[in-house]
């Protein structure tokens, strides 16, 4: 069944608005902290969960790839940002902790990032009008989130090659 004019309409303006909004927050990232949006994201959501999350973990709340979360990972590590270890209590887990130059680099971008949504986003809206896009994200998120993450997905694997006979 094709979407009706008004969800169509309401399909492209949501589409353009997260867009847009999402080049704002990554040019304000970039410029006062040198993040990209899913290292502020991984970094964010160590510090809701007291500083310490597996991989797995970090890919279910952020919804990214196992792969593009492992670079991501090793470049926060890499700068310093994050540790990553096996975590003692499963040998196939991967524990990753924000450091104290995580939290700093947080504290760092985080007001310029409350200006961007503030200006963007909520300056547009009454408290109705966020109390009503809470409510209406939340239903779809969980909607969405019904579904198995994707890290939980098996892993394709590459077609084997055949020997030629």
């Amino acid at each position: 069944m094709p979407l009706q004019p008004r969800q169509l309409g309401t399909y492209f303006a949501l589409i353009e608005a997260v867009n847009l909004f999402q080049h704002a927050v990554e040019q304000q990232l970039r410029a006062d902290g040198d993040l990209s949006d899913i290292q502020f994201q991984l970094l964010m959501r160590l510090i809701g969960a007291n500083g310490q999350l597996t991989m797995t973990e970090l890919a279910d709340s952020v919804v990214y790839s196992r792969s593009g979360l492992t670079y991501q990972a090793g470049q926060l590590e890499k700068a310093g940002l994050v540790t990553r270890a096996p975590d003692p209590r499963d040998d196939r887990a991967t524990l990753v902790t924000i450091t104290d130059a995580g939290r700093a680099r947080i504290d760092q971008v985080l007001p310029g990032h409350v200006d961007v949504a503030q200006r963007l986003l909520f300056a547009q809206l009454t408290d109705d009008d966020v109390d009503a896009l809470g409510e209406i994200m939340t239903r779809i998120r969980d909607h969405l989130r019904a579904e198995p993450p994707r890290s939980a997905a098996p892993r394709k694997s590459a077609p084997r090659k055949r020997n030629p006979e």
